[in-house]
């Protein structure tokens, strides 16, 4: 048993000294584009999400767009749907409960909207309605080659 436990012990070190060398190896990758140095500033993204989104819709000029549906004069933004990149946005959800749970919302640009929402819907779906955001915020920041300026004034009801 000990040689069993032994044999175990070893195989989850190997495996753990991979995932640390393979999260520099995203560190860097990370660090050297400048797309995804742009959108690491939003909070919810890190090196991992940055890596896929910029994987998944480059620049953002690939006709990739945040869905909607508009009608007379009136433009509604839809929700994330199930189609598309599964893998892309399961890590949109993952960073968005981190930042729904960390971030500091007297301080944060997003923070009133997030007060707003919590008070109104369940964890679940302000952690989808962030994730939600945060993709459409990527997709404008790489779309137009400006570096992410959180916005001061953000609207509550958006």
């Amino acid at each position: 048993m000990r040689n069993l436990i032994g044999l175990l012990w070893n195989e989850w070190k190997t495996v753990e000294d991979q995932i640390e060398g393979l999260s520099l190896e995203l560190e860097r990758i990370s660090a050297a584009d400048l797309g995804c140095t742009r959108i690491r500033e939003i909070p919810g993204i890190g090196p991992i999400v940055a890596t896929a989104i910029v994987a998944a819709i480059g620049n953002g000029a690939a006709g990739v767009v945040p869905r909607q549906y508009s009608t007379g004069g009136k433009a509604r933004l839809l929700g994330i749907s199930k189609r598309g990149n599964v893998y892309l946005r399961k890590i949109l959800i993952h960073g968005a409960r981190a930042a729904v749970l960390r971030i500091k919302r007297d301080r944060a640009p997003i923070g009133a909207w997030l007060d707003a929402l919590d008070a109104r819907a369940p964890k679940n779906v302000v952690i989808v309605a962030m994730a939600n955001k945060l993709a459409r915020i990527a997709w404008a920041v790489l779309s137009s080659g400006e570096p992410y300026r959180p916005n001061s004034n953000m609207v509550i009801a958006s």
